[in-house]
């Protein structure tokens, strides 16, 4: 785990990791990873000269950019040889995980099939649950031999390690298990024990089978067999809603149908190729995350539309089957499947995967829109706590050094660059990453070439000035600790010091042939920091203005236009003239 952290706060695709041993028969443990091969190496051999280990260890990591999984190479190893120490047979659990055919049809042992049948399953167009029920997939895939046999030695093998089982006695109890499953599924095919929905309802079906011992296992073969034929993961879903508008109105027969057709629908989900013709094959990572979020919870997310139109730009509609699906969720009629979705954003928001790969801007644009309709969901399907961690987990990716460059790539001007980076700090959550985040812009605002641009451009002082005060407002508003808060905005005061200086504004303004109160007004915008940024800016507009007040001319003319005063007096109560 803590190398799967590493990992994803490492900037580049390549990076070194350095573990280490403190006595021999410890496990390794993660120390600390780096970006540079030579100070990993150099590291662990301090680490091992100065007694802090007994063996030390380097690996370089390369991402793999299709899969965006990382792939472990040795560098080094030093130290005392590890102790390899015997696997013991767990006291708590004697035999095989799955001891009867019962046992297959078990959420957790239907989430292991699909994942060691997964090609298979895909090539059928099928779920574990359907292959679990209907006898011309069981038939199919007895036939097959070599991908049955390939399935239960995947399983096999892991538990053999993990409990110290012989490899052979599970591989033979597993294979005799999927054999009697299987000839269950085909005997009640054979005896005609699944209803055809040709020549009778399914809401007939539940009532005759209500009460019966094998009702369960007879109505999940009732909808897979329903779904024989349909291809695509959009039309299955349109069947399965079929189904449920279909079904009886209450009592113990409606759960009798939508208990089935809830296991498929989480399977069907739980597919990322099923999920994506769902919502839309055209749509990235983001978009498909955000209409699952709306297809889970379209009330919540209608009201947050209608209160801002921008996110219907962000948020894709959801129609037809998903729409009915919808619906029933926010019903409350599937609360399992709403669940494993709410449990799927949530995994793949804390994933490495990118939600916009080739545009930066519109990443943070959709993860916000999806940090909005989280929160407001926040309670019913997720803990507000469970929204926030995903969120931090997802940040640390927006400060990487990749991340970054890609996103201030294109920025015409240092200025524009740093308005980015302000928005950037703005919507990172988490302690470590606002802070990270402020260090990006604080080496923007404070580099020279910020400051030499700024004062090089070609617009007129007050608009850079006013442009420098927007700026230390986004900063104000962006959550940041006071300290980076406070470096980042005295940066920006004295860049803007600088600019004023060189046009000498503040004079101008006193000179210029205009009435008194027009030059007051001008002289307290600045000092309030309304119309330039804080710091020796707005320290040299308050002192000319103090000037002015203690002017008998201009005092002379304040009294003649007690209109013009009154409109003052919020400007020099917020610089401190008056009370």
């Amino acid at each position: 785990m803590a190398g799967r952290y590493a990992k994803d706060a490492m900037a580049g695709p390549v990076h070194y990791e350095i573990y280490i041993r403190k006595t021999p028969p410890a496990s390794w443990s993660l120390s600390m990873a780096t970006e540079d091969r030579k100070t990993a190496i150099e590291t662990a051999e301090d680490l091992l000269r100065d007694g802090q280990a007994c063996a030390v260890r380097v690996t370089k990591e390369t991402l793999d950019p299709d899969t965006m999984e990382f792939a472990s190479v040795n560098v080094l190893t030093r130290g005392a040889p590890e102790m390899k120490q015997k696997v013991k047979v767990r006291e708590e659990r004697v035999g095989p995980s799955c001891r009867g055919v019962q046992d297959l049809y078990t959420p957790h042992a239907r989430d292991l099939i699909s994942r060691v049948l997964e090609d298979w399953l895909t090539r059928q167009g099928a779920t574990t649950f359907e292959l679990l029920h209907r006898p011309d997939l069981a038939e199919r895939l007895e036939a097959s031999g070599v991908e049955l046999q390939h399935a239960i030695q995947k399983v096999a093998v892991p538990e053999s390690q993990a409990t110290g089982q012989p490899v052979h006695d599970l591989v033979r109890h597993y294979l005799k298990l999927s054999e009697q499953a299987i000839e269950r599924v085909l005997q009640a095919g054979r005896r005609n024990q699944f209803p055809g929905l040709a020549e009778r309802s399914i809401a007939d079906v539940a009532h005759r089978l209500s009460g019966s011992a094998d009702r369960a296992f007879i109505m999940g073969g009732v909808v897979a067999g329903a779904l024989k034929g349909v291809k695509g993961a959009r039309a299955r879903l349109d069947r399965l809603m079929d189904l449920c508008d279909r079904a009886p109105a209450d009592g113990p027969p409606r759960a009798l149908v939508f208990v089935p057709v809830e296991q498929v629908l989480c399977e069907l989900f739980g597919s990322r190729a099923s999920l994506a013709q769902i919502v839309g094959p055209a749509l990235d990572q983001g978009s498909s995350l955000a209409a699952v979020v709306r297809m889970v919870a379209p009330r919540e997310i209608n009201a947050l539309i209608a209160r801002d139109a921008r996110l219907a730009v962000l948020v894709p509609p959801v129609e037809g089957g998903p729409a009915r699906l919808g619906e029933r969720l926010a019903a409350g009629d599937f609360p399992l499947l709403s669940a494993s979705l709410a449990r799927m954003v949530v995994r793949e928001l804390m994933s490495p995967r990118r939600l916009r790969p080739n545009d930066p801007q519109g990443e943070i644009d959709i993860l916000r829109a999806l940090a909005v309709a989280l929160t407001a969901t926040a309670g019913r399907l997720l803990t507000l706590e469970e929204v926030q961690t995903a969120f931090s987990e997802r940040s640390k990716s927006l400060v990487t050094a990749d991340f970054v460059a890609a996103y201030v790539r294109g920025c015409p001007t240092a200025l524009k660059e740093a308005e980015r980076l302000a928005r950037l700090c703005e919507n990172v959550t988490g302690g470590a990453n606002k802070r990270a985040a402020a260090r990006w812009l604080d080496a923007c605002v404070t580099s020279l070439r910020f400051e030499t641009e700024m004062r090089a451009m070609s617009q007129a002082p007050g608009q850079k000035l006013i442009a420098l005060s927007a700026l230390q407002r986004a900063v104000g508003n962006a959550a940041l600790s006071d300290r980076d808060r406070d470096a980042i905005v005295e940066a920006l005061g004295v860049v803007g010091g600088s600019i004023e200086a060189d046009a000498r504004l503040t004079v101008q303004i006193v000179r210029a042939p205009v009435p008194a109160t027009q030059k007051l007004a001008a002289l307290l915008r600045l000092a309030a920091a309304e119309t330039g940024p804080t710091g020796p800016v707005a320290e040299r507009a308050r002192a000319e203005a103090i000037r002015l007040f203690r002017s008998p001319e201009v005092r002379t003319a304040l009294g003649a236009a007690p209109d013009a005063v009154q409109a003052l007096r919020p400007l020099m109560k917020a610089v401190g003239l008056a009370a």
